[in-house]
């Protein structure tokens, strides 16, 4: 349980209506990962719940929910079912940060709120197979070129989560006259505009991270939403808080599982469960410790970043809290597999796709080696700053 850190009669409100739709939600859940479907009826169903538009501000007709609310509700989300969580989490997130950093002119802010009051769904299309992680820097090989009075794209974009109910896709691509990347925001029903199906993975399954095809899709002059001064991770952005909350609730729906095994296993070997093993109780143990640790780091940065007068003194947490949480997340569900044995692999068995679904966390942004490169030069730079203060 996550209770602990319920603070408001808001967060009450949410965690109690995920909760209440957890068991068919987990059921769905277990059907798209089988089959590799998207979840579709959990995401209806939290559109009919208004779920998609939280991080609305209020001055725009929205809840106006923060960071910190979005990890609480992410982190229960995922413990009930991981892809839908995700999925939903880079809506959240994608809405969250344009509206915080103003990212668009006014006019556009206003159009959008409306829609996603209105139930668009919408997520950033950013990967390419040429480039890789979009946080290194690599140039889009999707292009826009102005052309009667219009922007025309063409390229294909990887990983774009939850594709089959995106009404809008945020879309980066090199704007050759602009000597820049840009932005532009693409409805699903632009001509030109398809899926394929290439998502075929052993982990989040059911995210449908298809490939986005654009071939010669016209968009509106005024569809080129951002054309952004830093390259992308350039900024600090604490909605991406949305990916590590996912795999730290799938992590303690993997504990969750494993004590109610260790309290209820009870071979005839034993005089009663297997929980009064020292070494199981030893797995237990560590398996807690590891979630404390990655929920208080998670909450803490969460709560600093939505403190204006303390989101100036972040600098590298947001990455350590992704770095931390996700390879917790591994550690926990791995001991959760020690604890209940061979069980654990069978298909019907809950573990084997939590054991999946984690390793797809080292995969999101941002990279572990990035985080650590970042930790080892910022440390060097401030020993360089503090020794010359000091002459």
């Amino acid at each position: 349980m996550n209770d602990l850190f319920v603070k408001t009669e808001s967060q009450r409100l949410w965690v109690d209506k995920l909760r209440k739709n957890k068991e068919e939600f987990h059921k769905r859940g277990v059907i798209s990962d089988d089959l590799a479907i998207f979840p579709e009826e959990n995401i209806h169903d939290l559109v009919k719940m208004g779920y998609p538009s939280i991080t609305v501000p209020k001055a725009y007709g929205g809840e106006g929910l923060k960071v910190y609310d979005m990890v609480l509700f992410q982190e229960t989300l995922a413990s009930i079912d991981s892809s839908t969580a995700l999925s939903i989490g880079w809506n959240l997130g994608v809405v969250g940060e344009i509206f915080e950093k103003k990212l668009w002119p006014e006019e556009k802010l206003q159009f959008f709120a409306k829609e996603v009051l209105n139930g668009a769904l919408v997520n950033r299309s950013v990967s390419e197979a040429q480039t890789g992680s979009p946080t290194r820097g690599g140039r889009p090989g999707t292009y826009a070129v102005k052309k009667d009075g219009a922007w025309v794209l063409n390229g294909r974009k990887i990983f774009t989560t939850a594709s089959p109910v995106l009404t809008y896709f945020l879309t980066s691509a090199w704007i050759e006259e602009k000597q820049k990347v840009g932005f532009f925001l693409i409805h699903k029903d632009s001509p030109g505009l398809t899926i394929d199906e290439t998502w075929d993975v052993i982990s989040m399954r059911g995210t449908a991270s298809h490939d986005l095809v654009l071939e010669n899709v016209k968009v509106d002059e005024s569809r080129l939403v951002e054309l952004p001064e830093l390259p992308s991770g350039g900024k600090i952005n604490g909605w991406i808080l949305h990916i590590p909350a996912c795999y730290l609730g799938v992590a303690k729906a993997a504990r969750d599982y494993a004590v109610h095994f260790a309290n209820h296993h009870s071979p005839n070997s034993l005089n009663g469960p297997i929980s009064q093993l020292p070494n199981v109780q030893q797995l237990i143990g560590e398996i807690d410790l590891e979630l404390i640790n990655a929920r208080h780091l998670i909450y803490s940065v969460a709560s600093a970043y939505d403190d204006e007068s303390q989101r100036k003194h972040i600098t590298n947490e947001l990455g350590v809290v992704k770095h931390v949480v996700t390879n917790s997340a591994i550690s926990i569900v791995d001991k959760a597999m020690r604890i209940v044995g061979a069980k654990s692999l069978q298909r019907s068995n809950p573990l084997q796709q939590y054991y999946r679904d984690v390793r797809a966390g080292l995969h999101n942004p941002p990279m572990d080696d990035m985080t650590i490169k970042k930790l080892a030069l910022a440390a060097i730079e401030q020993e360089k700053i503090i020794s010359t203060e000091q002459v």
